[in-house]
């Protein structure tokens, strides 16, 4: 798995309140059982026309060539709806690293982290700067340091710091799913096995 510090990049802004599951990854492209593929369908109903691929519709974001990134922002509440892990894996299939939303629905947020995606929650004003920026200026770059816990808009210099589950941060930062951190722990587990 890719190990998690800082990641700086240009934004994909999806200036959109209530995105959920099924717009995210819709339901009839749930079929396969592993995590690739996916993302040719990330938000399919948004980006084509009567879901022919062959005519993307010019007024999404993806389709837009001035917005490029593995950071996706969104307004409050992304990930709502259904608990479907495909979302997370349309995702990260795609390419998006990171999102940022003033706020993530639960399972979305668990899903997300499990698939190495890193949910930053940030407040609306500091939201709301990013979207401007990005309007401004396409190529806006966003710094998102995980160790540090902290996202900052390069352009301008403005920063917030942001929460995370220490242990899922431990995971992201050493590219550790759940086996992969037990199995990190073998020695301790045996030393402390050896002493019952």
């Amino acid at each position: 798995m890719k190990t998690f510090q800082k990641i700086i990049s240009t934004i994909v802004p999806l200036p959109i309140e209530n995105v959920d599951t099924d717009q995210i990854i819709p339901a009839r492209f749930l079929k396969a059982t592993t995590r690739e593929g996916f993302g040719k369908n990330l938000f399919r109903d948004w980006r084509y026309e009567h879901d022919d691929e062959n005519k993307p519709k010019k007024d999404f974001v993806l389709n837009n060539p001035l917005f490029k990134g593995e950071i996706l922002a969104a307004e409050k509440n992304f990930g709502c709806g259904s608990s479907r892990e495909h979302a997370a894996w349309a995702l990260a299939d795609y390419g998006f690293r990171v999102v940022v939303s003033s706020f993530f629905a639960d399972i979305f947020r668990n899903n997300a982290l499990n698939n190495f995606i890193l949910p930053v929650t940030v407040s609306e004003s500091f939201l709301g700067q990013v979207f401007d920026e990005v309007q401004r200026n396409p190529k806006t770059e966003i710094e998102v340091d995980l160790p540090k816990q902290t996202i900052k808009i390069l352009s301008t210099g403005a920063s917030e710091q942001f929460e995370i589950n220490l242990y899922k941060k431990e995971c992201l930062i050493n590219g550790y799913d759940d086996i992969d951190y037990l199995l990190n722990l073998k020695d301790k587990i045996e030393e402390y096995e050896g002493t019952r």
